[in-house]
Order: structure tokens, then sequence, then C-alpha cells
């Protein structure tokens, strides 16, 4: 029979993922990773949320569907690669997104090698996306439910897993997943979605986490116009990011955008939308999900962040792991920092992280 490391983070998506594999014969067996140091019990650093409580809610949904449940212990890892790393990234005034280092490097990487030597034949996450077969070539490509969609996040992983990992709802939409715990009595189906920071001590709260961190980014400077002009005040530049328009701090007359984030200034640029439209950006740490990537250059629709829209764009190599892209159409608030994934249809060709916006 075959064995199947299935990755539960205590929601709904991922114990409806293992349901679905037991369902089909496969040999289960849930994993949760626990990200965070110390004991498994214990409040989370601000006290407003419990993490041990995906451990609590796993363990129950794997009991309520009959299948063991292990615990395996990344906080090391974790911390190392996605905390420490989404920090500094904001010290240097990008907006790192750390859902791709943690799909990338904790999930496809330590727990699959770790699943590896659980005797596991194969991976399984809750994520919405599909593995497509093209004679013996795997693929990543798009869910079925396109408004649920992560692919995005998922551009990161090496292509040489692919044939050993599992996206059991890749054909549902998020109510068929609702309507599957609900009828099967999965208690995880009343459990909250998980946040994007799911480190952080509230939703949506990044910058208390970094706060906490001790981050040296939250010193006044000097907020500046696209002339160059002093126009008011920032409170840290760990407080920005670029195409911000709630809570910049200054009044223009019209809605005011950041362009730009300058760590070594201290400094954020504002101005109009139409300042934060741009074509080209230049990406670097490159990885290719396809074994036919371009000779030289190639066309794809490209998206920069999670919510956008795909756009036509020519990405040209320069070297083996950077490419300039460059958009048919303008695009708004490329963020250094964030993913640019490049798609050829539904399947994802490859992609990297915005470095720098070009002129």
């Amino acid at each position: 029979m075959t064995r199947v490391v299935v990755a539960m983070s205590g929601g709904i998506d991922s114990s409806v993922a293992a349901l679905e594999l037991k369902d089909k014969g496969y040999e289960a067996v849930g994993v949760t990773i626990k990200t965070w140091p110390g004991p498994e019990r214990g409040d989370s650093p601000g006290g407003t949320r419990d993490p041990a409580d995906a451990i609590r809610s796993a363990r129950g949904a794997a009991k309520d569907m009959g299948i063991p449940h292990r615990v395996i212990d990344l906080s090391k890892e974790f911390s190392e690669e996605v905390t420490d790393h989404f920090a500094s990234e904001y010290a240097r005034g990008r907006t790192p997104n750390p859902c791709v280092y943690c799909n990338s490097r904790i999930k496809f990487g330590h727990l699959y090698r770790r699943a590896a030597g659980m005797g596991a034949d194969r991976i399984a996450t809750g994520h919405y996306a599909r593995l497509v077969r093209r004679g013996k070539e795997h693929y990543l490509a798009e869910a079925r439910d396109l408004e649920k969609d992560q692919s995005y996040f998922l551009y990161g992983i090496s292509r040489e897993i692919l044939p050993f990992i599992d996206f059991p709802l890749s054909e549902y939409t998020k109510d068929e997943v609702r309507t599957i715990a609900m009828e099967r009595g999965i208690t995880a189906s009343a459990r909250r979605e998980s946040q994007d920071v799911c480190f952080a001590d509230a939703p949506g709260d990044y910058r208390g986490y970094l706060v906490k961190t001790g981050l040296q980014a939250f010193s006044p400077g000097d907020i500046l116009n696209v002339d160059g002009d002093v126009i008011g005040q920032h409170n840290g530049i760990a407080s920005y990011t670029v195409g911000q328009r709630r809570g910049v701090g200054v009044a223009m007359g019209e809605p005011v955008y950041v362009l730009k984030i300058s760590s070594r200034a201290n400094t954020i640029t504002v101005g109009r939308r139409e300042h934060a439209m741009e074509r080209r950006i230049r990406v670097s740490g490159l990885n290719w999900l396809v074994s036919d990537r371009p000779d030289g250059q190639g066309e794809f629709q490209v998206r920069v962040r999670y919510s956008g829209r795909k756009a036509r764009a020519i990405v040209a190599l320069h070297g083996e792991s950077d490419a300039i892209v460059e958009f048919f159409e303008p695009q708004f608030a490329l963020t250094p920092g964030q993913a640019a994934v490049f798609y050829d249809g539904s399947i994802v060709a490859g992609g990297g992280v915005i470095e720098e916006v070009l002129d």
C-alpha cells in the first residue's frame, strides 16, 4: 500500500485532503509541523493566539478519520529560513512573502525529506493546485477553483519532487471542501482559516511581530515626493510597503501611494497612482519547473502578487539565476521582495523574487 504523509495544519483543507487520500486506499499519515520553540502546548508569545491549537485540531481530525498523526519539530528550520528572512527583508525595505519560503524550504524541503525517512512514498498538502502529467513529465498547474488557486505560492519547489506530490483538492472548490468536511463530521471544518503570516500574534499584525523581534526598521524618517522634496515624516520603513495607500501619513489633495522604500536613506517616496505604474523588473533566484526553459528569452503570463492578475511579459534570462521581465502593459506597484511567477497557460513554468524595479 502506498504510504502518503499529509501535512495537516488543523484546518479544513488539509483535513479533507487526508480524508480523500484515505478514501482512495492510501495509507495516509497525518503530520503537523511544529514551528515554534518550546513545548507543544502554551500560548503564542503575544497571548492572542494559541499556536498549539493547530496540533490539537489536526490530531482530532486524524482521530475522526482513523489515521495516525505525528508532530515533527521544525521550529529551528522555520526560524532560520522563514521568520528570520521575513524580518531581514523588511529591514531592507522589501516586502517578503513568507508562504513562498515556507512551502519551498519547510513543507516541500525539510518535511519532504523527513517523510522519506518515515518510509513514505509521497507527500500531500491541502493546497489548491494541480499536478499535470504529460508523458514522462510532471507539471505544476493552477487549481480548478481559480479564486482559491495557490500555485503562485508553490513556484519555488524543486521540479525533481513533483512526481512525488499529491494535491487532493486540485479539482474541488472551497465550498465543495466545506461540504465534504461537514458531511463526514471532520471537526476541523469549524476552525478559522489560517492567516498568511501564521506566526503573527494576531491576524494581519505582521508589524507587531516585527517590533517584538527588535528589528531596527522603526526609526522615523523623511517622506519624499517624486521630486525628492521632504513632505512629511514616517514612523519606520517596516511599516510600509510599495503600493500602500492607507496610513501613509501625508495629504496631497488626492490619493497618495508608496512608490519606493530606501533602507539606506531611511526614506519612503510617495506619489500618485500613475507614478506607481512600471513595466520592467529584475528578478533573481530563478526556479524553473519545466524542462524546456526558454533559450535566451520567452513570453509568459506573469503574476507579481498572489491576488493579482497574470499579465503578458517577455522574460529575458541574465545568467543562470536572473532575468529581466518586461511587461506589455504597465503594472501597478511592482514590489521588491515579492515573487514574480511565470505561467504558460495554466502551467507554472517558474519564477523568482523581484529584486528591483527598472526605469
